[in-house]
């Protein structure tokens, strides 16, 4: 089984509710990726946490970090744990700069930290892809699908990722 790298660059995916303030926060540690990986004992990787924001306030400066990240990776297979709201916007930018390995962004909707549930099941989803994955691209992984980037979208009206 090849050795992958999986990405943590925060995300709902992520978040655990602060109670000195109220908020759902993204912490800037691996604590939810590490509970699911548990489950993983045979699973072979790497685990970097490297940016840690919501996708909402991720900019190009963050995505072009990620991508030299990779660039620099001596690995080929590549899952990114991303917040959902820019996925998408990710999976473009690292299509344009990276060609030769295979990159599956996936998240959740719900945080690890309320319902461990739905990111598990796109989390395993995505790994399973990956560990098959039959070329280089970039792919999303949720909600039971892992396609090509442009062909998933976000369905805001009814909070689930769909293909085109």
């Amino acid at each position: 089984m090849e050795k992958i790298l999986i990405i943590n660059t925060g995300g709902t995916f992520n978040k655990r509710y602060n109670p000195l303030n109220g908020a759902l926060e993204v912490p800037h540690d691996n604590i939810a990726l590490e509970g699911i990986l548990q489950y993983f004992p045979n699973l072979q990787y790497e685990l970097k946490g490297l940016i840690y924001k919501d996708s909402l306030e991720m900019l190009d400066t963050d995505r072009e970090i990620l991508a030299q990240y990779i660039l620099a990776s001596s690995f080929t297979h590549i899952m990114i744990v991303h917040g959902t709201d820019t996925m998408d916007q990710t999976a473009q930018f690292l299509e344009k700069v990276v060609a030769d390995k295979c990159i599956v962004l996936s998240g959740a909707m719900v945080p690890v930290s309320i319902d461990k549930t739905e990111a598990t099941s796109n989390f395993a989803t995505s790994i399973g892809y990956l560990l098959n994955a039959p070329k280089y691209g970039v792919y999303i992984g949720m909600h039971g699908l892992v396609e090509p980037h442009q062909h998933v979208f976000k369905n805001r009206k009814i909070g689930v990722f769909q293909r085109t």
